[in-house]
């Protein structure tokens, strides 16, 4: 137990972010001292340096405790010491900490993900579409396969969903579960058809650019389907006015970004801190997050 906790989220931007409201919360709630810093650290090549740097001052012990968002999930890779089971699988990390003189790179997305998508009136046929393969799709693919779930995943850049095809053939048993279609209307719409839950793990629609969908323009959505957008700011992205329009019931990853930081604290601290209090606490500071609250 430290006398006081730094902690931060390293990412690039980072002005939409809630995870210093969600931090201070647990923070107060634990009776802790400390803060909760942004490290805006710009993608690689330019960033390498200044990220190096951030991670030895973890290990020097003048921070106790670092999260990872886009685009560095996996630029921290190659920089830590050890990886989970769960980070190595899934090939992302998204929590950073010291444990005997040793950095961990860890992952929480995924069951922070699981929690969360499982509040949706999901069918017991598990067939999804998820729309993107970068690093939070990582963890939506290890934790829904791991639940048995048939996938077929697309991405707009061939190379980044073939990387994570390649990735899970070598890391998880059910690979013939996993299949990748093609990044066109044709293909999306016949995945669509057959899929009961549609999972948008792109960052297309995120504030500032709300007007934009990952959705192909004039496509119907899949009867008895559920989706799920990992974006939370909005609150309600165009994609999930379209799902919604459309009957399907619709969720934001607010509640995995509260269940996947609550899954960091406890990392860092040992603290098993309050969900609502969590998410109390980002609405208060954003009324807008409102239509997200479980």
């Amino acid at each position: 137990m430290h006398s006081s906790y730094s902690l931060g989220l390293i990412g690039y931007p980072l002005g939409h972010s809630l995870s210093p409201v969600l931090h201070q919360t647990a923070l107060a709630e634990a009776g802790l001292a400390g803060e909760y810093s942004l490290f805006q650290i710009p993608p690689l090549p330019e960033g390498r340096q200044e990220l190096a740097e951030l991670l030895d001052r973890l290990r020097r012990g003048e921070l106790q405790g670092l999260n990872v968002t886009i685009p560095h999930k996996q630029s921290v890779l190659p920089l830590v010491d050890d990886l989970s089971a769960s980070a190595n699988a899934i090939g992302a990390v998204n929590t950073l900490y010291m444990q005997e003189g040793r950095l961990i790179g860890h992952n929480t997305d995924a069951p922070g993900f699981l929690t969360d998508v499982n509040k949706l009136p999901l069918f017991e046929s598990k067939t999804a579409l998820i729309l993107g393969a970068g690093g939070a799709a990582r963890a939506v693919v290890y934790a829904l396969l791991k639940q048995g779930w048939q996938i077929r995943i697309t991405d707009l850049n061939p190379q980044q969903v073939n990387d994570l095809y390649e990735h899970f053939s070598q890391h998880v048993v059910e690979i013939s579960k996993l299949e990748v279609i093609e990044f066109s209307p044709s293909a999306i719409r016949e995945a669509a058809d057959g899929a009961h839950l549609i999972i948008n793990t792109t960052p297309v629609g995120m504030h500032p650019n709300v007007e934009a969908c990952p959705w192909p323009e004039g496509m119907p959505f899949p009867k008895n389907a559920c989706l799920y957008d990992v974006i939370y700011n909005p609150a309600e992205t165009k994609l999930m006015n379209l799902a919604s329009a459309a009957g399907l019931p619709s969720r934001n990853g607010l509640g995995m970004l509260v269940e996947q930081a609550a899954l960091s604290f406890e990392c860092w601290t040992g603290f098993h801190p309050s969900r609502s209090l969590m998410l109390d606490g980002v609405v208060k500071f954003n009324p807008q997050m409102a239509r997200s609250t479980p």
